[in-house]
């Protein structure tokens, strides 16, 4: 599938899409009810947040989703309209996820230990993920989107922000419970070319979980 095909039906309609995301609000508060778990990541200690107010405008897309028996997948987009700049299947079950979604303060860390320099930092391939201080393990920028990958980017194109459940494509999907996801705008900060963070921008200042994304190149 070519991307112009991929674009056109990113930007097809659906009718019904934004009754699915009315769900968003339950989702997000039933985070609230898992246990904290806590653990200390040197690096992401060191990226932090930075110091002075976050530019709305300077914001992109990211959305995390992925069957509940299945691994989470995150998506990065510079508008829900257009086909994501990154696409990466993170080693982590998205149940675990949802677990640390309900400590309120959740960091993942991509650390590429490419030594090159020649691509920009989004555009490494191999990436070692880290969740709030634990190491998950590697996993591998897609090239290409799968198909459950471009199901959920068809059916939230017109979604900027929110959390639900999808419908199920098949029985197989049924199988592997269901299909979650959660899309938020994400203030993103480019460090140097070694380094990027996203940080996520809850709707009007509201208290929500607080959840950042970082990318680091070795050196």
């Amino acid at each position: 599938m070519d991307n112009q095909t991929i674009l056109s039906l990113l930007r097809h309609t659906t009718p019904g899409n934004e009754k699915r995301t009315k769900s968003s609000g339950g989702l997000l508060k039933m985070f609230k009810l898992f246990p904290m778990l806590t653990s200390g990541c040197k690096m992401v200690a060191l990226l932090g947040r930075p110091r002075k107010p976050l530019l709305k405008d300077n914001a992109t897309t990211g959305t995390l989703f992925g069957f509940r028996k299945g691994r989470v997948t995150l998506a990065i987009q510079e508008d829900p309209q257009c086909m994501p700049m990154f696409v990466i299947e993170l080693p982590m079950h998205t149940s675990v996820f949802h677990k640390e979604m309900g400590s309120d303060l959740v960091r993942i860390a991509l650390e590429s230990e490419t030594k090159t320099h020649k691509k920009k930092l989004l555009e490494e391939f191999v990436w070692a993920v880290y969740c709030n201080g634990r190491k998950m393990g590697y996993s591998i920028r897609r090239k290409q989107m799968s198909d459950d990958e471009l199901y959920v980017m068809q059916h939230l194109r017109g979604v900027s922000m929110g959390a639900g459940v999808l419908p199920s494509q098949s029985e197989k999907d049924i199988a592997d419970g269901e299909l979650t996801y959660i899309r938020a705008r994400f203030e993103r900060v480019v460090g140097s070319k070694d380094s990027e963070s996203l940080y996520m921008i809850n709707p009007d200042g509201a208290a929500g979980p607080e959840l950042s994304i970082f990318f680091v190149r070795g050196h």
